[in-house]
């Protein structure tokens, strides 16, 4: 692209805003220009108005830039949303009715009926529920939203098996306190310990689970018609997510054929070589005791999902482990990739 677009970030100052930030540095068709957050920091220099929390030290490109109040005014055209839940309802419905194009992180506009869900190397096809968004809703932009951390990493590793027929899915996940945000979790209830819940993220991961996996069906997405159970734990890791699945296949097909679908799985991002898409969107891993946070999570600047340890499971019938990394592609590399597809596909002309 000769000419770069100008993007902003809502919610700059937290740590997903953070992690826009870095995941931005250098993008060959985004170009960073705008950032929003709360009244108390509005008006202050990027530098001055939050504590860097990543590695390394605040980017130059954005320490100077004013903070600017999350209202409509003289944001650009396209926003990454990383916006608490508490509030990001209403400020990305505002973006969105005054014509912007909200790529939301947040949650709560996720299961709405006319807003995507979007892997898009699973379901670029839901897309179009844009317009009817648009129709209903009256607006001049759109909201478009990536799924859950943990949800990113268990579709992943279903999407390649879905041609066989998924019927049942039992999933445990083991999350790195990274995706608790800032601080995150308490040191003394996480160091050697295992935190057994994580507020909605079961429902979280259920739910959405089957509406990326769905069918698009004209005005909406049919959920996948499977069954998934998800038990979610906070673990002492710093980044990446752990998920164990276990999965029932109505075709039962033999080993050999779904690691034939983990080893050529690909979609549109690969296709069009989107310049955020891995090579490789799901890697499957040889060895025993791998994928492993700490040695594969930061892999494929972390956009990649590993798999591993397929083999039968005597419950249902299959079981693999998957790990993705929650930040990158859970949230900021996940969002960016889907505004790439949206402007391969004309959306932000």
């Amino acid at each position: 692209m000769q000419t770069r677009i100008e993007v902003g970030i809502l919610g700059a100052t937290g740590m997903v805003g953070q992690h826009f930030i870095r995941f931005l540095q250098g993008h060959p068709w985004f170009h960073l220009k705008w950032l929003g957050a709360s009244d108390r920091s509005a008006g202050k220099k990027y530098a001055d108005a939050m504590t860097w929390h990543l590695a390394g030290t605040t980017p130059d490109a954005v320490a100077n830039l004013t903070v600017e109040d999350c209202k409509p005014g003289n944001a650009p055209r396209l926003l990454f949303s990383a916006m608490d839940a508490s509030v990001a309802t209403e400020i990305e419905r505002a973006f969105a009715e005054a014509g912007h194009v909200v790529v939301s992180n947040s949650r709560n506009h996720r299961m709405e009926r006319d807003v995507p869900l979007l892997v898009p190397e699973i379901n670029p096809d839901h897309l179009k529920l844009v317009p009817m968004q648009q129709r209903l809703r009256g607006w001049k932009g759109q909201i478009v939203t990536n799924p859950n951390c943990s949800t990113v990493v268990l579709t992943m590793g279903l999407a390649p098996l879905k041609p066989f027929g998924i019927t049942r899915v039992i999933a445990t996940t083991m999350q790195a306190i990274s995706g608790a945000g800032y601080p995150g979790v308490p040191s003394m209830d996480i160091v050697g310990n295992v935190v057994p819940f994580i507020g909605g993220e079961e429902e979280k991961m259920e739910q959405e689970t089957q509406k990326i996996l769905g069918e698009f069906c004209g005005d909406h997405v049919e959920p996948l018609p499977a069954r998934v159970s998800a038990h979610c734990n906070r673990v002492p890791v710093v980044d990446g997510h752990t998920v164990t699945v276990s999965v029932e296949l109505s075709l039962k097909p033999s080993e050999a054929d779904l690691r034939r679908a983990f080893d050529t799985f690909t979609g549109v991002p690969q296709q069009r070589q989107l310049p955020s898409a891995p090579l490789r969107p799901v890697i499957y891993m040889e060895q025993a005791n791998r994928p492993q946070p700490r040695k594969d999570a930061e892999r494929e600047r972390g956009m990649a999902a590993f798999i591993g340890r397929l083999r039968p499971c005597p419950a249902l019938d299959y079981k693999f482990v998957a790990l993705g990394h929650n930040t990158v592609r859970g949230a900021a590399g996940a969002a960016v990739l889907n505004a790439e597809l949206m402007h391969s596909e004309g959306m932000l002309d």
